[in-house]
């Protein structure tokens, strides 16, 4: 297996592009690898396009009818099907729609089939993460589910056990969806409680159904938590179920919506603990699964100069086995390269200044705190089902 990780990338992702007073702005996308290349980070690693994902690979999850209601949403987004969730204030419809979603599904399929191959231990594609499309609908900013095509592209060619873990500051409905009654898939999603938040799913008592009964994991942490919170209920469920499930691939989403700056959600994270679940995410792989092969996706996240470039920069850093110091001052190209594109300022470094903190599960809990009791719900639910201890 080559040691060296994969970026996947194509200036062409860019095209997904919901119009100028959209959350969703590209510019995210083009910063990210504009920071990645200022700090040599495309040296690192092996870059590598994809093709567009095909209607046979797109079928691994979204139905045909949806496709071509994609298709002619794309000729003439005038004639989007609210039906399908297209044409809506989340979801309009561009021209180019079904080109751009199903380049940005194929990243994430390319990616998956590398590692499956051996190609690569770790694989990057941040433009991915789009992880609320349904099969027969768009929701929450996501067209066509690249998170779900990849792990069911792995179970298609012989995965017997992909573990998908999900960080997100919103539930990984979608990719629930897709596979809520197959053994073969674990769901982990860490979300701001549906009570406060899009998509109003992700209760603690879904754990999947038939078959997949226990394959299901939810989290949902109170409005306002902070980083001891966050990676708290991080590591008091997810390391266990790895340890547990053994997956042969790791596929884990990283948007960076949970944190204090972003515009869309109610958590209250730092730069700094995204970047330390990034590390746990990329250690718990060589722990626990063959290979180490892990893939990681990006997703939402709406501070698209100040927070979503540098969070997901270093991801890349970490899986390319190069950490990006937090200390770093941001290269002046890139800061250039940002007032040119947007005329803000960037931030000064890759930090927020924090050095994130948390009290293991193992070390006791609280039945009266609001953390405590989400994380208890989680695993009274979910853990069970598995032969775990809750």
């Amino acid at each position: 297996m080559s040691g060296r990780a994969r970026l996947m990338w194509d200036d062409a992702v860019t095209a997904y592009d919901f119009g100028p007073s959209h959350p969703m702005d590209p510019v995210r996308l083009a910063l990210t690898m504009g920071l990645v290349r200022a700090y040599g980070l495309d040296r690192a690693v092996d870059v590598v396009a994809a093709p567009p994902a095909g209607d046979s690979t797109l079928r691994l999850v979204h139905r045909q009818e949806y496709v071509d209601a994609v298709r002619r949403a794309s000729l003439d987004p005038r004639a989007a099907e609210t039906s399908y969730g297209l044409g809506t204030v989340d979801d309009p419809a561009f021209a180019g729609m079904h080109e751009a979603s199903a380049l940005i599904a194929g990243q994430s399929v390319g990616a998956a089939e590398a590692l499956w191959r051996g190609e690569c231990a770790h694989a990057v594609n941040f433009s991915g993460g789009l992880h609320h499309a349904m099969p027969a609908a768009a929701s929450g900013f996501c067209v066509y589910n690249d998170a779900a095509l990849a792990v069911a592209r792995l179970l298609e060619l012989g995965a017997e056990r992909v573990a998908y873990v999900d960080v997100d500051v919103h539930h990984g409905d979608g990719v629930q969806a897709a596979f809520w009654e197959d053994p073969r898939v674990l769901t982990v999603s860490l979300h701001e409680h549906p009570r406060t938040l899009f998509p109003a799913t992700g209760w603690p008592e879904e754990t999947g159904a038939g078959a997949g009964e226990g394959g299901a994991v939810n989290v949902a942490l109170p409005a306002g938590t902070g980083d001891e919170g966050w990676l708290r209920a991080f590591h008091a469920v997810v390391p266990e179920l790895l340890a547990d499930f053994r997956p042969q691939v790791l596929v884990t989403q990283h948007g960076a919506d949970t944190h204090f700056e972003d515009p869309l959600a109610h958590l209250a994270v730092s730069l700094d603990a995204q970047r330390a679940v990034q590390a746990s995410c990329h250690d718990l792989a060589h722990e626990y699964v063959d290979g180490g092969r892990w893939l990681a996706l990006g997703g939402g996240g709406y501070a698209v100069v100040d927070v979503v470039p540098r969070s997901w920069t270093h991801l890349v850093g970490i899986a390319a086995h190069a950490p990006v110091d937090p200390l770093s001052e941001l290269p002046e190209s890139w800061r250039h390269e940002v007032y040119a594109r947007t005329r803000q300022r960037g931030p000064g470094r890759m930090t927020d200044g924090r050095t994130p903190a948390w009290r293991s599960w193992e070390s006791g809990y609280d039945p009266a705190d609001r953390l405590d009791q989400a994380v208890l719900a989680t695993r009274r639910a979910a853990f069970p089902p598995r032969g775990l201890l809750a």
